[in-house]
């Protein structure tokens, strides 16, 4: 906002301002998600302010919209989810049936009551309001079941891409031991388990483990195997012990990267390699240091999964020395 113009309207449904928490930049148009997602955030911003449905103030915690979040997939299937501050059962249903009458197409109508001081869902209940509780993707002819709270890539077509990088680098023959840390909902597992012996995937949100088991058991593939737990409370010693050394180990962590643990025990453990995938390159960096003492980076590809931004996705290939 320019200096000198008065602030008239103070509702905004759209994304963070960079570096501000409690400010949001209104949206007219977003060209990364295709039609009908601005549709549908245009539609429950003007019936909110139509229909006095207050809008969410994270330094006041006043206000009942709290977050909307629209995903979409390669199948055309939509999940739109909307997180309420309370439960105001009237307005709230109101909001829902009118996006139902609205927008047929929404594969899945998800809400949350969240009366916390943070906008995590992951320890908050998600009720179905419509349709499915989740949607799919297909690669490859595998398809993956995606609730909201599993993590998935937001570019499905670069996400392919990412994933034959990653097959590419982990050069399996047909035989090796695999593990596959930060599995999500199992899609990296699934997409080398031909290429491997077994595949192991460990993950922290339940959820989603149950997401890739169930997904395994419908691709018909029945040599990877899904643990959950904490990365560095879970890939131990006894771990090691009770499932075996990998041949290959991918790893996939968050934007902290690999929590120092994690790196000690991937250097006991000591794979013939190990795929670093990473969508940030300064802790990715910082993991590569701690690693460097047993291992050689062989060669690095970075993925645009971010157009329009500076983010990337970069795949480096570990080999031990």
């Amino acid at each position: 906002m320019q200096a000198g113009i008065e602030e008239k309207e103070r509702n905004g449904l759209g994304f963070h301002l960079p570096g501000m928490w409690d400010k949001i930049l209104d949206l007219k148009e977003c060209h990364l998600q295709a039609e009908p997602s601005n549709q549908i955030r245009l539609f429950i911003r003007n019936y909110c302010i139509e229909n006095g449905l207050e809008f969410f103030n994270p330094r006041s915690q006043e206000g009942l919209l709290r977050t909307l979040m629209i995903r979409n997939s390669s199948l055309g299937q939509w999940m739109v989810l909307i997180q309420f501050y309370r439960e105001e059962k009237e307005k709230r249903e109101a909001l829902l049936n009118a996006l139902t009458e609205k927008f047929p197409e929404i594969t899945s109508l998800l809400y949350v009551i969240n009366p916390k001081a943070n906008d995590t869902l992951y320890d908050l209940e998600v009720h179905c309001f419509a349709g499915k509780g989740y949607i799919e993707e297909e690669m490859e002819g595998l398809r993956f079941k995606i609730q909201p709270k599993s993590f998935y890539q937001t570019n499905s077509e670069q996400a392919y891409n990412l994933y034959k990088i990653v097959r590419d680098f982990a050069d399996l023959k047909g035989n090796e031991l695999v593990y596959d840390l930060y599995t999500g909902t199992g899609t990296i597992a699934q997409f080398v388990a031909k290429q491997a012996g077994k595949v192991i995937g460990i993950e922290s949100v339940p959820d989603a483990i149950d997401d890739a088991k169930e997904n395994a058991l419908n691709n018909q593939i029945d040599n990877v195997e899904f643990t959950t737990g904490d990365m560095k409370e879970v890939f131990t010693a006894e771990f090691l012990a009770e499932h075996g050394h990998p041949e290959v180990v991918i790893t996939d962590p968050p934007r902290d990267g690999m929590h120092k643990k994690v790196v000690e025990q991937l250097l006991r453990a000591a794979p013939q390699r190990i795929v670093y995938v990473s969508c940030n390159s300064a802790t990715q960096a910082r993991d590569l240091e701690m690693l460097k003492e047993a291992y050689t980076l062989v060669k690095s590809q970075a993925v645009d999964l971010f157009p329009h931004t500076h983010h990337i996705e970069n795949v480096v290939l570990l080999e031990r020395c």
